[in-house]
């Protein structure tokens, strides 16, 4: 089935909709914009890079004609965070999409003390999803959350809860993976008003995967372009994702061993019921305390 057909097949107006999207600029985000944009949403744009916001949202309102807005924020910087949110609750927006993410970057503690790729990938979506959820729920609205087959390199450490003692890229990113896909599935596991999908891309051939040296990354990186989706259709399952909601311990990517092929809804077993308790717990936890001053 060609693109164009799946997207008939798979996905409906959204004229009059506002949709959000957290890493819209990257290889991804671009692709699901357009295509978000070619249904008639009205775009926020969040991103931490504000120039490469306004020209795409530039090229988007010339190519679409659609309404498409900017918010800038920086998911490492919990100020950057708590702001973009209060406009986003501002903007009423009715499709929330985290699809923003960081790899294999320079490690640091942030503001609240946790490793920067832990808050990027976790602890800043969690929280601006939670904070959106009042406005969900009164437009029966949903929050799709991209997250990642890394996930299952990794399972939670009690002593070590944001992996920043663990160096290995890859189990430190699945960590956070894993912490923000089952602590959305036990928040919103008695949500009747609100929906949710957890998606994934599989492998696909964008800035995240570029992290290899760059003499191996020369190598490697036409045969990765010939294996594993381009973005334009890598981003399919997040696409569906905003057509269709997923129950706990389910998610929704590529088919075929979760690297290739059109979306389809998979049943989740890589985390124990007791785990994933632990997990929602924990994001209630660190939710609470950064919440306390506000």
């Amino acid at each position: 089935m060609g693109t164009n057909k799946w997207l008939l097949e798979n996905t409906s107006s959204l004229k009059g909709k506002t949709v959000a999207i957290t890493g819209s600029t990257g290889g991804l985000g671009r692709e699901i914009c357009k295509y978000l944009a070619s249904l008639g949403a009205e775009l926020v744009l969040i991103d931490r890079n504000a120039e490469r916001s306004n020209s795409l949202r530039r090229e988007l309102e010339k190519e679409f004609k659609t309404g498409v807005s900017c918010i800038n924020a920086d998911l490492a910087d919990f100020e950057s965070v708590k702001t973009a949110t209060e406009l986003l609750t501002e903007s009423k927006v009715e499709i929330f999409i985290h699809n923003a993410g960081a790899y294999d970057i320079p490690r640091h503690k942030t503001d609240l003390g946790y490793d920067n790729v832990f808050q990027i990938n976790f602890i800043s979506p969690y929280y601006i999803i939670k904070k959106l959820l009042p406005q969900l729920r009164s437009c029966g609205g949903k929050a799709v959350a991209v997250g990642s087959i890394a996930h299952n390199y990794s399972k939670i450490d009690e002593n070590d809860l944001d992996f920043s003692t663990r160096k290995a890229a890859s189990k430190v990113y699945g960590n956070a993976k894993r912490h923000l896909m089952f602590s959305l599935f036990e928040l919103f596991e008695n949500e009747t008003k609100a929906s949710l999908s957890i998606v994934h891309p599989g492998i696909s051939f964008t800035g995240i995967t570029a992290h290899y040296p760059k003499l191996i990354f020369a190598v490697i990186k036409h045969p990765m372009k010939l294996i594993f989706m381009k973005p334009k259709k890598a981003c399919l399952s997040i696409v569906k994702g905003v057509f269709d909601s997923t129950g706990k311990n389910e998610w929704i990517g590529p088919r075929f061993f979760n690297v290739w092929g059109k979306p389809k809804k998979k049943r989740l077993k890589t985390c124990s019921p007791a785990e994933s308790k632990t997990i929602g717990e924990r994001a209630e936890t660190i939710y609470s305390r950064i919440t306390k001053t506000e």
